[in-house]
């Protein structure tokens, strides 16, 4: 039986990236985000400012979504939207503007949880990308949020390890800012990295019990290091910069494989996936792909577009929860907080 056309229209604004999709069953056909550069000057993300961007740029990036998918409004079978976790200004536009769209064309409206998203993006249709079956675990890695969830079904997920203060990308975006590198700096330490030396400075790891993870710690010790040695040599970052990026990322990278390699022992799952911004660095992705010849795992790490905050992987999120006839009512409101 021949499966039913079902476009998915998909808005995505948790943060800075204002991003619409197109997507006809699970494939994608169009995925357009358009980047605020603004927040570089500020060396973070200025919510207010995020969200007037926001503002300014979802009505050109859904047409341009429209148009490359070469779909019209009236040919949609659904909307999907990003309703949390994110910030709350910027969650409002893409919410507001999902609703009366889907009003407008009296079509189903279906709110999408962006952390599920970053995984359930790996069942997004692509050649020569393999989709993990049930039960994998999932660590999701970003600017906001570090977790492992163990992974059952596309809507039955369980979170059994997370940070217990910052997340993993703002670990290295704030380690880049204390080497005195432009936001965002964690792909600069990535860059970097690739050119020092990881073992030339030692960092501590935090003791964190079970599946938790902790960095505030780090950052600490980085920023008495730094402190420390340009105190007694001014040019010390600069000469050495490769060299503590390197072993900046090393440690970073050791501590989320000793809590991913300690869940798969404990659940017996040897399915890994990862998602998430943070899982497009170089020194995560190679250490899976040795955890997966040492370990007998198989890794899962979705194509780089579908790492950052796209409007695919709402769209990927969406088409599951369509064909569940798991719509929304014109009343659900934006998140700050969603948990998986």
């Amino acid at each position: 039986m021949k499966e039913q056309k079902t476009y998915i229209l998909a808005i995505e604004s948790s943060c800075d990236d204002t991003s619409a999709a197109v997507l006809l069953n699970g494939k994608v056909l169009s995925n357009v985000v358009a980047t605020q550069k603004i927040h570089e000057e500020y060396g973070g993300v200025v919510p207010e400012l995020a969200s007037r961007a926001h503002q300014q740029n979802i009505v050109p990036v859904v047409h341009m979504a429209l148009d490359k998918a070469n779909i019209g409004k009236k040919e949609l079978s659904a909307i999907a939207f990003t309703s949390g976790p994110g910030l709350l200004g910027s969650l409002l536009v893409g919410t507001s503007f999902a609703k009366s769209l889907a009003l407008g064309l009296n079509i189903p409206l279906i709110e999408v949880n962006h952390m599920q998203a970053h995984i359930l993006a790996h069942f997004i249709e692509e050649e020569n990308f393999d989709k993990p079956t049930f039960p994998f675990l999932a660590m999701t890695i970003s600017g906001g949020h570090t977790q492992i969830i163990r992974v059952d079904n596309y809507f039955d997920m369980t979170v059994i390890g997370e940070t217990i203060d910052d997340a993993v990308g703002e670990a290295f975006d704030k380690s880049a800012k204390i080497l005195g590198l432009p936001y965002p700096g964690g792909p600069l330490i990535d860059k970097y990295a690739g050119e020092g030396d990881p073992k030339a400075f030692r960092f501590p790891k935090p003791k964190v019990d079970g599946l938790n993870f902790s960095f505030s710690g780090l950052k600490t010790s980085i920023l008495y290091f730094t402190q420390k040695h340009t105190a007694e040599n001014s040019a010390f970052i600069e000469e050495n910069l490769r060299d503590i990026c390197a072993s900046i990322q090393y440690t970073i990278v050791n501590i989320l494989m000793d809590k991913l390699k300690k869940a798969s022992k404990e659940t017996g799952i040897r399915q890994i996936a990862i998602g998430g911004g943070v899982s497009a660095n170089s020194g995560i992705r190679n250490a899976l792909k040795e955890a997966e010849k040492k370990y007998g795992w198989k890794t899962f790490i979705p194509k780089f577009e579908y790492t950052t905050d796209n409007a695919a992987m709402i769209g990927i999120t969406g088409y599951l929860k369509y064909r569940e006839k798991d719509f929304s009512e014109q009343t659900v409101t934006a998140k700050a907080r969603f948990k998986v």
